[in-house]
């Protein structure tokens, strides 16, 4: 586990978890979880997926993309794309805050265990797809294509990582807080998803994603948050 994440864990050692939760319980499943996921999730990056050239012709067509997608053409605001990168950590750091403060030791664990496990297996998932896909980056189909095109990143293009990650964090604790009636769970979860679509509008500004990129992230994000919080073990 990270030094940060014992440092938080250390921190609310000594607090007590409030009536009527159903707290989570961390077990050997978890390290071989994340530790699997943690693997695949490099693996694309370490056989240096995809190979090839891009899916179309350099520069791509404009008239090929979807009338929905066809703003992020014009986008290219490095400030917003750094900004995005800021947001999604502010996002991920939330809800690891939110979703330990205040729980005793063990109960803590358990949080930090399903968070890292739906950060984990959503960032494996989005790689992949990333390969599968080969979408095309909005700054191939513009006048600085044949330059971009030697960046494998150019041709990953769906979903967007920045967005299912931080809809992922998002869903997660709420998931988690609902079932454990964390306090101001309402709130936090509102501004978690305000940051989470802030991350996701950043990203096409940025000009790094198309609308359809970061719809797909935030959806792949949830369901997977969603998921991993419903079925991870519990305190029985």
């Amino acid at each position: 586990m990270p030094r940060s994440a014992v440092a938080v864990l250390l921190l609310f050692a000594s607090a007590r978890p409030a009536l009527g939760q159903t707290p989570y319980r961390v077990t050997w499943w978890d390290a071989g979880s994340v530790g699997t996921a943690g693997v695949l999730a490099v693996l694309p990056m370490a056989l240096k997926l995809p190979h090839g050239l891009p899916s179309c012709a350099l520069p791509c067509d404009p008239a090929s993309v979807p009338g929905i997608d066809r703003a992020a053409l014009h986008n290219a605001s490095a400030t917003a794309a750094t900004g995005s990168t800021v947001l999604l950590g502010g996002v991920v750091g939330a809800a690891a805050f939110a979703s330990l403060h205040g729980l005793d030791a063990a109960q803590a664990r358990g949080n930090a265990a399903v968070l890292l496990n739906s950060l984990a297996w959503t960032q494996a998932t989005t790689a992949w797809l990333k390969v599968i896909v080969h979408r095309s980056r909005p700054v191939l189909y513009t006048a600085d294509a044949v330059a971009a095109a030697s960046q494998r990143e150019n041709r990953q293009s769906f979903p967007s990582g920045h967005a299912s990650l931080a809809f992922a964090a998002a869903t997660s604790y709420l998931v988690m807080a609902q079932r454990e009636q964390l306090p101001h769970r309402a709130r936090n979860a509102a501004l978690m998803y305000a940051g989470a679509a802030s991350v996701a509008a950043l990203r096409v500004a940025g000009g790094k994603h198309f609308p359809t990129d970061v719809i797909g992230g935030a959806v792949l994000g949830s369901a997977i948050g969603w998921l991993v919080a419903r079925i991870h073990a519990t305190v029985p």
